[in-house]
This record gives C-alpha cells, structure tokens and sequence, in this order.
C-alpha cells in the first residue's frame, strides 16, 4: 500500500468513524426511549434499559454502516478537495481510478468488519440483550429450543413453529396439563394473534381433551386463549430472519426446502445480507466522482445532507422491495440485490463520466 492509499484510507475511515459515532448516539436514544413503557413490566428496570441499549449498539452499526460509508466517505474525500489536495493529487498524474483504487481498500476494510460484526458479534449480543429484557419482564415463564419455539405458561405449555408479523403467530400447538402434570387436552391452531392484554385469539383451533379414559374431539372453529405469553415474548423465541447470521439461515433454508416448506423471507434475508455488505463497496466508491466533480467545492453540511439522502433512500428501498418480497411472493434472489445493483449502475455511471 503506497503513501497516497494510506492517506485516502486514512481520510475515508475516520470521516465514517466519526459520522457513525454521531449516527450511534441518535439511534441509541431512538432505543433507550423505546424502552421507557417497558420499565417498570416485572423486574425491568432503567438500568436494564439501559444495558439493553448497549447491547443492540452492534446490530446498529451493522445497520448503519452503508449509510455511515457513504456519507464519511463524502465527507472524508470532501475534505481533501475543499482543502485543494484532491487537484493536487490529481496535477501529479494520479487518475480517477487509482483515486478509486484506493478508496476500494477503506471500502474493503469496511466490508470486512461489517462481516465479521454480523456474523459474530451483532446477532449473538442482540440475542442476550432479548433475553435479558423478557426474562426480567416475564420471570414466570419458560421456553426451551428445538423445533420450533416450547414455551411454558403455568399448566399450559406452547409450541409456536413461525411468526408472519409483529402480532400475528402459525403453527401454535396448546398443551393443557392439570396440577398434578397429567395431560387434559391438546389443540392446535393454524393462526394465532395476540389480542390484547393476556389474550390470543386462535384460528382454525381443533383440539382433542381426554376424559374419562375418552378422548372428546373438539370441532375447527376460533378459540380465544388466556396466558401471559405475550406477543413480544413470542417474537423473541421466533426469530427474525434479518437477525440471523448466514450460517443460520443457509441452514435452515436448506431444511425448509427439504420439507417442501417456502422460504422466501429467509432466502431474501440471506441474499439481502451479503448484497447489504457488498453496497458498502459502491457507496464508497461514489463518493469520488461527487469530489471530482461539481461539489469538489462544496461545503461539508452540503455533502452530508447528500449522503443521507442517498442513504435514506437505498434502505427504504430495501425495506419496501422486502415487504414486496413477502407480500406479493416475488423473487426474493433478485430482489434482495436490487438495491445494491442499483446504486452500483449509479456509481460506475458517474466514475465513468469523472474519468
């Protein structure tokens, strides 16, 4: 690496450093005020809500970072061009794409800690922080692995294999037990929706209670279930695809296909988090024909506000096309990087015209 790839790198990072240290600060109060109306709920309290806080920090920056890429990098190679050191580079012979050259390595340092912090720091302590806050809020109540989420409410226990939505629950098997652990009945739902307070409301419920050495069917039809197993307890236990390493969901991708089951929101996920890193390439790379061009000379309020708008606009994107993804049942390959495609046909467009 040469003294010129050395400063660019050296420019680029810390602008993305210091943005992202601003961006962490407003996202984590974003968290901490989400917690308010849980403190209070059994044990939690402000000190938990602040220790969760921290803990989802990781799963912020790994967020964050495309955005904070794109926007340090303007800033960072803003800063050489308002302090007339890109023309400098640029009169020694030095062309746009060997300024790009080395803007990709920032951009490769960046893709690899982002993949590293996925992988193996964000999902892991996103996970503990969960736990931490449901086992202080809910302490009567107990889950264990497997197939699916196994919760226990007192005489009930729970079997929930998928979440649709933030409320709304598939697959729930209904054990009842009696106080002296013998089972009464079991039921199962094909949809079940948190209702309120303490209440589910279970669709397309039959179930089958024994009696007397018989065994009483109960017709299909909709039940409404008290527990205190609430819907975010449940959403904790069920995991959200999009805060599961790859390793996770190449798996069990692999077993929903096996059982014929459709998986096109663990698919999107997959791709969508590898398209996710490799944005971070092209969010830095764009940054050069802005500093080449006409904002060589802009101020750097100018060149952020550009860069959040850029950023906003490709993580909207990516949310809608994912709703898109599960709603309409579209390719969940294509569409996972059409973000990402899109902003690189922008950037190589405009490197092109810089050079």
């Amino acid at each position: 690496m040469s003294i010129l790839d050395r400063y660019v790198v050296r420019s680029i990072l810390g602008a993305v450093l210091l943005v992202m240290a601003v961006l962490l600060v407003l996202s984590g109060l974003v968290v901490f005020i989400s917690q308010q109306g849980a403190i209070g709920v059994g044990h939690y309290s402000l000190a938990d809500a602040l220790w969760f806080t921290a803990l989802n920090l990781p799963q912020q920056i790994y967020d964050l970072l495309p955005i904070t890429a794109l926007i340090g990098s303007l800033v960072g190679l803003g800063t050489l061009a308002s302090g007339s050191e890109i023309t400098v580079i640029r009169a020694t012979g030095v062309s746009a794409a060997r300024l790009a050259a080395a803007a990709l390595i920032a951009a490769a340092l960046l893709m690899g800690f982002e993949a590293l912090l996925g992988e193996f720091v964000a999902p892991q302590l996103q996970q503990v922080a969960n736990e931490q806050r449901v086992f202080s809020q809910y302490d009567t109540i107990s889950f264990g692995g497997g197939t699916g989420a196994w919760v226990r409410d007192g005489d009930l226990i729970l079997n929930v294999a998928r979440q649709s939505g933030s409320r709304q629950f598939g697959g729930m098997q209904v054990f009842e037990l009696s106080r002296q652990h013998r089972l009464l009945a079991v039921g199962r739902a094909a949809q079940a929706r948190a209702a309120g307070h303490h209440r589910w409301v279970l669709g397309d419920y039959a179930a089958s209670r024994f009696e007397g050495g018989r065994v009483i069917a109960r017709p299909s039809g909709r039940k409404i279930l008290t527990s205190n197993v609430t819907a975010g307890f449940l959403g904790f236990v069920v995991q959200d695809p999009q805060q599961m390493t790859l390793r996770s969901l190449w798996e069990l991708i692999g077993y929903l296909h096996a059982n014929s089951t459709a998986a096109g929101q663990y698919v999107f996920a997959f791709w969508s988090r590898i398209a996710r890193t490799v944005a971070i390439a092209f969010a830095v790379l764009l940054a050069v024909p802005f500093v080449l061009g006409s904002m060589r000379s802009a101020g750097a309020g100018t060149r952020t506000l550009l860069g959040l708008a850029i950023g906003i606009g490709f993580f909207l994107l990516q949310r809608l096309i994912e709703s898109g993804t599960i709603v309409f049942h579209l390719n969940p390959v294509i569409l996972a990087w059409l973000p990402t495609m899109l902003l690189a046909t922008v950037t190589m467009l405009l490197l092109a015209r810089a050079r």
